[in-house]
């Protein structure tokens, strides 16, 4: 028996509900802060709209299934759930936010990783990574870009978009971000990254002002042409890894970047 148009038309829905579930993701007020200064970090859930492709917040993310650490120039790693504040009023609104003081200079990561069963139509396993960087310097008068090392290097998550290129110093319009993406520590070709920038919307289909498909290595590169806060969002769904609470799994990894609208290295 042939498949009724309404069947088919149910099965369209339940896999773009897949493909569009909603992805975490963490960013800072700043990429670069003063020795001992605070940061103000938030975990935001959201990004239904336009493919996965916006900063729209959908709901908030319930704090039980997912991790969310600082890791500090040394890779000393610090929880920051216990310090994170609701800014929403209902249980589904707003985000998290939390304080955190860095006390020594170099690089800090913020790492957040989430794998829960979610049920959209059919029960699916979702592992998600999100990551973000800033800078912490004696003086914020031309900091000095050696000191923020170590963005290149895998935190191990499942599936990981990694820096090649520094996410903080020098970073500002014209400065190239290169990424490589991770699918269980090995690099993914042929793969779409979208770098999404707060201020603007990206066009229907592929949008080839902030979108690059991973080459054979997993790369791909994307040169931002003014400041803005970009999103680095790629997804991918195993459709062969299933078990007897869930159908598949589905991926996905992003990385928040502030890009200022002046290089404060050099000044450009």
């Amino acid at each position: 028996m042939k498949p009724s148009r309404l069947t088919s038309l149910t099965a369209l829905v339940l896999f773009t509900s897949i493909a569009s579930a909603h992805d975490t993701w963490v960013e800072t007020h700043t990429n670069l802060i003063r020795t001992g200064d605070a940061v103000y970090i938030d975990l935001k859930l959201g990004n239904h709209g336009n493919e996965h492709r916006d900063f729209r917040l959908a709901s908030k993310i319930g704090l039980e299934d997912c991790t969310l650490d600082v890791v500090d120039p040394a890779g000393k790693p610090y929880d920051l759930k216990p310090r994170l504040v609701d800014t929403g009023y209902a249980p589904k609104e707003g985000y998290w936010t939390g304080k955190f003081v860095a006390a020594a200079p170099g690089l800090y990561t913020v790492a957040h990783t989430l794998d829960k069963v979610v049920n959209h139509g059919r029960p699916i396993r979702a592992i998600k990574s999100g990551k973000a960087y800033f800078a912490v310097s004696p003086s914020l008068d031309r900091p000095d870009p050696e000191s923020a090392t170590g963005f290149d290097r895998p935190l191990g998550h499942p599936f990981e978009i990694v820096p090649q290129t520094s996410p903080v110093l020098p970073m500002g319009p014209g400065q190239p971000l290169k990424v490589r993406l991770l699918f269980k520590g090995k690099p993914m070709p042929g793969a779409r990254i979208s770098f999404i920038p707060r201020s603007d919307e990206l066009t229907e289909e592929f949008d080839e002002r902030y979108e690059r498909t991973t080459d054979e290595n997993g790369l791909a590169t994307f040169t931002p042409k003014t400041g803005d806060q970009y999103l680095v969002v790629a997804h991918h769904t195993a459709e062969d890894e299933s078990s007897d609470e869930y159908d598949l799994t589905a991926y996905a990894a992003t990385l928040c970047v502030f890009v200022p609208e002046i290089c404060p290295c050099c000044g450009e």
